[in-house]
């Protein structure tokens, strides 16, 4: 479904131009990349196509009789998204040159203008919003509503306010899945609740992680997260609790088959496991990176998975 004032660089001639670069149309296109977070992009497009797979899966449709309904979802989730990080970007100009993750960002080093940054992130969203109309208006709807939850609840209103910003943050992230499934199936099942559910749960214990490593930086911009007004122990008890709430899933994803049930309750198990052996490491940070880097794996290999079994 998570920028400041302009600063003078060599090869900038102005706060005008909207990408400047030294003369390199490689440095500008990794400057849009960075502008719309392509990362996050490409993670959501993950779940959005696993969604989309398991609807057609279960609709008895024939994925290669759907060719114009994947384009217009991967092609119209991908801009919406694009578009919503790009105006996250806009938005935390004034704060992102306080952090080393984002004192890079174009829209802090000067190379991107803000208004025109602005008027990008528009254009991508509306964009996004009428491809994934030409599917179906529920489609569009939810692509919208993630919209809404990612600007609005999370980066507008929550996360420089509350410690729950993380937790209302989650929503956005957890609606990729849902807009792959309603392009097929618009009434949206059990198990399209579950791709949700999963994907809602994952975030908090995967950004508190990134949340613990960079806790200063969160800090020093007035940035609200777990850690810094709560303290480590409490989000390592909180991360565990989270990772906890995961347990159950697995005994909802039975139409994917015993294989793929297992597999989900192993990653879940393990992930609980090196939860709990935080409060045996004496460094939280190595423990941190640990968690983030298993996140990311529990992720990939469990929406990979739930591809591959439908093809046995």
């Amino acid at each position: 479904m998570s920028s400041t004032r302009a600063l003078t660089e060599p090869g900038i001639k102005d706060s005008d131009s909207t990408l400047h670069t030294p003369g390199s149309a490689t440095t500008a296109w990794k400057d849009f990349m960075a502008l719309i977070k392509i990362g996050i992009v490409n993670s959501n497009l993950i779940t959005t196509f696993t969604g989309l797979w398991l609807a057609l899966h279960f609709s008895g449709e024939h994925f290669f009789n759907n060719l114009d309904t994947m384009f217009f979802v991967l092609a119209g989730s991908s801009l919406i998204v694009a578009g919503s990080c790009s105006l996250n970007n806009y938005i935390d100009r004034d704060i992102d040159h306080l952090m080393e993750r984002t004192k890079n960002r174009p829209t802090v080093t000067g190379k991107a203008n803000p208004a025109k940054v602005l008027a990008l992130s528009l254009g991508l969203i509306a964009a996004g919003t009428i491809l994934l109309a030409f599917t179906n208006f529920t489609t569009a709807a939810i692509g919208l509503f993630g919209v809404f939850s990612y600007v609005v609840l999370y980066t507008l209103i929550s996360k420089r306010r509350f410690v729950s910003n993380t937790i209302v943050g989650s929503v956005s992230g957890a609606v990729p899945p849902l807009i792959g499934w309603a392009a097929v199936d618009p009434d949206l099942s059990l198990l399209a609740w579950m791709l949700f559910l999963i994907m809602f749960i994952w975030q908090p214990p995967h950004f508190y992680a990134i949340a613990m490593k960079r806790c200063e930086e969160y800090r020093a911009a007035g940035i609200p997260m777990l850690p810094v007004v709560k303290g480590f122990k409490r989000t390592k008890r909180s991360m565990v609790l989270w990772v906890a709430c995961l347990l159950p899933i697995p005994f909802f994803l039975v139409p994917l088959g015993t294989p793929l049930v297992i597999l989900a309750s192993i990653l879940n198990v393990g992930w609980l496991i090196l939860g709990i052996c935080g409060y045996r490491m004496k460094d939280d940070l190595k423990w941190a990176r640990l968690m983030f880097v298993y996140s990311l794996n529990h992720m990939t290999i469990l929406y990979v998975a739930m591809v591959i079994v439908t093809l046995v």
